[in-house]
């Protein structure tokens, strides 16, 4: 990597990220070289590359001035912004969740399902949690020796456990990963709903289709819910109120998306990504394995080396200075988080696996207003995994090359196969 122009169009290159080593390749030498860069890969507008851990805290804790709503939350082409803006009346965006919200509205929406989320409320949940955790690891010792792990346990754990909490029934769980996979890896041909190579206008229609089938399912589940609410994550969507008033249709069904699919994707790709971490550096199974009360350690290490949202995008309100950068009122900012959590300045030796980092100030969750509201649910499900799975895994190996998916956006582990002995 030696040009601005090279490492600005890795930071958008779908491939780059599926492939690991070129985008880390491409922040470490905007990090060096260009930490606040202004850049424009061929088809896109303007932004500035955000990869230092201390300006992306900057930009996230400065709401007033840094806003989710004014352009495209998401990094997209001239030509797929254009086809966004078609069709849906002129807004950059393809729903309106609590991502595309500013104040006042992102915290009066936020309101409505934070208290379940918070980890006093979650408490209760864990004896179910567990139960769920050793469901799908009874699975895995099923498999006989052999699996793909992603595929056959990381993607459903989570999946199971949010499709719980909203009141998804466990036949349309395959339906619900699915419709993920399209949604976030519609540049992937082995996920996308085309089941091809796509342009960026087409990924557009794609996930259009996708979240239209999300709402045709939660537009019947929230009648049900409105009708005969239930002590559910989807009856407090289906009931929530703004300002006195039922949420807009469009409100809704995009809240029950990103419920229905962060709620899950990025703990899937963690989970997965901490395993894989694990088959690279077996001195740290061992360590886990010798002493279970370093498993949250573990947990925030596989958090920080997946950073499984790999960036989102603010728009300046404002002229204002960061890092003695002049960003002037409407640019457009992309906060490198998979940057900024192997930020040298930060972390020591931050391309190491090490259960017993400490501090770990990894931002894979985001920071400030935005933060990621299950964050907590996140953490808890992975623990209580561990916590199962540990005592049982005696040893492991990867059986075959792990595979991501082809994305910029949400990016984790595809495939993961592995040889095993358990419990």
């Amino acid at each position: 990597m030696t040009t601005l122009e090279d490492a600005a169009e890795a930071i958008v290159d779908p491939l780059a990220y599926a492939d690991g080593a070129r985008v880390d390749e491409a922040f470490a030498w905007l990090r060096r070289e260009a930490p606040l860069a202004r850049v424009q890969p061929e088809g896109y507008d303007p932004f500035w590359a955000v990869t230092r851990h201390a300006d992306i805290l900057a930009v996230e804790l400065a709401n007033d001035v840094f806003r989710n709503g004014d352009r495209a939350t998401t990094l997209t082409t001239i030509d797929a912004d254009r086809r966004v803006r078609e069709m849906n009346g002129g807004s950059p965006h393809v729903g309106r969740s609590l991502v595309h919200m500013d104040p006042p509205d992102h915290f009066a929406y936020r309101r409505i399902t934070q208290n379940a989320f918070l980890p006093q409320n979650l408490r209760r949940l864990e004896g179910r949690l567990r139960e769920i955790a050793r469901e799908f690891i009874d699975r895995m010792a099923a498999h006989g020796g052999r699996c793909d792990f992603a595929r056959d346990v990381a993607f459903l754990y989570p999946l199971r456990v949010i499709m719980e909490l909203l009141g998804v029934p466990p036949s349309d769980e395959g339906l619900m990963l699915k419709l993920t996979m399209e949604l976030f890896g519609s540049a992937d041909p082995d996920v996308n709903r085309s089941g091809g190579e796509v342009s960026k206008v087409q990924s557009v229609d794609d996930v259009h289709a996708a979240l239209d089938d999300f709402a045709s399912y939660f537009a019947a589940l929230a009648a049900d819910r409105q009708a005969h609410p239930r002590d559910d994550v989807g009856s407090l969507i289906a009931n929530g109120r703004i300002r006195g008033e039922p949420m807009p249709p469009v409100e809704l069904m995009s809240y029950y998306a990103i419920t229905a699919t962060a709620g899950h994707d990025t703990t899937s790709s963690t989970t997965a990504g901490g395993l894989w971490a694990l088959a690279e550096n077996p001195e740290q199974f061992r360590k886990l394995k010798a002493d279970p009360a370093l498993i949250p350690g573990h947990v925030e290490e596989s958090i920080r080396w997946v950073t499984p949202v790999k960036h989102f995008m603010r728009t300046a309100a404002a002229d204002v200075e960061i890092a003695g950068q002049r960003i002037a009122r409407g640019d457009w900012l992309m906060l490198c988080y998979a940057s900024g959590n192997r930020d040298e300045a930060v972390f020591d030796d931050p391309f190491r696996y090490d259960v017993e980092r400490a501090p770990n100030k990894q931002l894979a969750f985001g920071y400030g207003a935005h933060v990621c509201l299950g964050q907590h649910l996140a953490r808890m499900e992975m623990r209580l995994f561990w916590e199962e799975l540990l005592p049982r895994l005696e040893s492991f190996e990867l059986d075959g090359e792990p595979t991501r998916t082809k994305a910029n956006l949400v990016c984790g582990p595809k495939s993961l196969p592995i040889r095993y002995k358990m419990r």
